[in-house]
Formats: C-alpha cells, sequence, structure tokens
C-alpha cells in the first residue's frame, strides 16, 4: 500500500501493480480495496497496464475530510493521477462511473473513459428514486443508523427486493456494509439527479470529449441498460458495449479483454 495526499489534506491510500500505461480503477458504493470487484479486475489488467486501486475517502486506509463535496473527490482522483505520472486511463464501475465522468468533466487528464453501468434511472422502467431520498439518508447516517442507510440504498437506490435485503441482512458481510455506510451519500451526490427518471438534459457532461466507452451487462435490469445507451448517445466520442450474460456484479474474466483492447486500441 501506499498513500498521497489530497487538496483538502484527506490521505488516500493506493495500490499499484503491473507495467505499462497508468490506468485508475474506481469503486461504487461501498466498496473499496479487498472488498470490491475492481480487486479481481486489476489482477486481469496489469499485465497490460500500471493498474490503480484506492479506497475511496472515508473507507478502507484512506481518511476522510468534512464537509463532503463532489469536487473533493475529484480532487481524490487528480492526487492519484498525479502519482500516476499526470495523465491516465480512467475505469469506473457503477457510481465510480459517474465519478469518473465528472472527474473527466472537471479537467482531469484522461486520455480514455471507459464506464460499466452507472446506476442512471433515466426512463419509467424502474420506480425511480424519491425526492426525499438523499434527505432521508443523510438523516439516517446522521442519528448513527447504519443498518437503516444500508437498507434504504439496497432497496431505493439499487432497486432490490424487501426479501432479497431482509435475507443480505443475516449475512457475514452486512457488518463490512455498515461499516462504510457513512459514504453513501457521497455516491448519491455523485451520482446527482440522474436517478429521477427524466432523461439526461442536453450537454449533461459538456467537457467529456475523449473517446469512451459505455458497457453493460446483456442480464443487467432494463432501467439500466437503457441508462447506458442513453449516456453513450449523449457524450460525442462514446461507443456502447454490451457483454452478454453478464450482470451488474460484472466478471473480471468478461470484462478485462474488453477494456484491455478498448483501452490500446
Amino acid at each position: 500500500m501506499s498513500t498521497t495526499v489530497s487538496a483538502d489534506g484527506t490521505r488516500i491510500a493506493y495500490t499499484r501493480a503491473g507495467t505499462g500505461p497508468a490506468l485508475v480503477l474506481v469503486d461504487g458504493a461501498m466498496c473499496y480495496r479487498g472488498s470490491s470487484p475492481n480487486d479481481d479486475l486489476a489482477k486481469e489488467l496489469a499485465a497490460h497496464f500500471t493498474v490503480y486501486t484506492y479506497d475511496r475517502r472515508g473507507r478502507g486506509e484512506s481518511t476522510d475530510t468534512a464537509p463532503y463535496s463532489v469536487e473533493r473527490e475529484v480532487e481524490d482522483l487528480d492526487a492519484l493521477v498525479k502519482e500516476a505520472g499526470g495523465s491516465a486511463l480512467l475505469f469506473g464501475i457503477s457510481s465510480g462511473a459517474a465519478l469518473a465522468l465528472e472527474a473527466v468533466d472537471r479537467g482531469l487528464p484522461v486520455t480514455k473513459l471507459a464506464l460499466y453501468e452507472p446506476p442512471f434511472i433515466l426512463d419509467h422502467t424502474r420506480t425511480p428514486v424519491k425526492a426525499d431520498y438523499a434527505t432521508r439518508l443523510d438523516e439516517a447516517v446522521a442519528a448513527g443508523k447504519r443498518g437503516k442507510a444500508v437498507k434504504m440504498f439496497m432497496t431505493e437506490g439499487v432497486g432490490l427486493g424487501g426479501v432479497t435485503v431482509a435475507l443480505m441482512r443475516i449475512m457475514p458481510f452486512w457488518s463490512k456494509l455498515k461499516r462504510v455506510a457513512h459514504t453513501i451519500p457521497y455516491d448519491t451526490a455523485v451520482v446527482g439527479d440522474h436517478q429521477s427518471g427524466n432523461p439526461l438534459p442536453p450537454a449533461a457532461w459538456p467537457e467529456v470529449k475523449i473517446p469512451t466507452l459505455a458497457i453493460d451487462g446483456g442480464k443487467s435490469p432494463e432501467w439500466m441498460r437503457n441508462g447506458v445507451a442513453s449516456l453513450a448517445k449523449a457524450l460525442p466520442s462514446a461507443d456502447h458495449r454490451t457483454l452478454e450474460g453478464q450482470t451488474h456484479i460484472v466478471k473480471a474474466a468478461a470484462l478485462a479483454p474488453v477494456l484491455t483492447t478498448f483501452f490500446r486500441g
């Protein structure tokens, strides 16, 4: 493990592996090194790239600094890209894809961008997130009700059924989720208004002009696939790719070859 320091003094822990062009992987909600799909993905990609995985602020071995803002998370990524040599390739998964979009839009020196299923609800193929969701989530976290916050995220944010979440609560990993529940509002802020069921506004990310690959899984929910397709159409230099047989919990062995071809092409 190594660390770098963000602009506001937050210490960001990261791991570097492999050789080749610098590639930074951005986790989604509640994930961090040692508890992330990007761990296996990094192993697959390390033969072709110098891969950076990191703990987003407030998770794993990274510190945190209040108050939170999306700009601060972009500064975390900027510090990591500087460690990587000043520019990098960038991949984000789930809400980490939304953060990657924000980072590039705000000027992060990235040469190519790949995104896997940002959780955008852009039509009515599923119930949109309620307008007061972020407020109620903040209240649960502030009251120390971490289990309630995770349950709210899983049911209202992710869209899982109540029975599924009830079963999750008796599983050993539930305690891991509660430990990072205070960061769920961070991902809510990153995703912003893009879970309202409304189409993307014109030029939602006007500065994202670099080659971009928007990827979804063939077995993922319709609303998520529709969101990825809409995103690809909205970006001027984006292609859309579907990985047949994959879900939101994508397998590294299926995703890595697609990323390798894109980033090396």
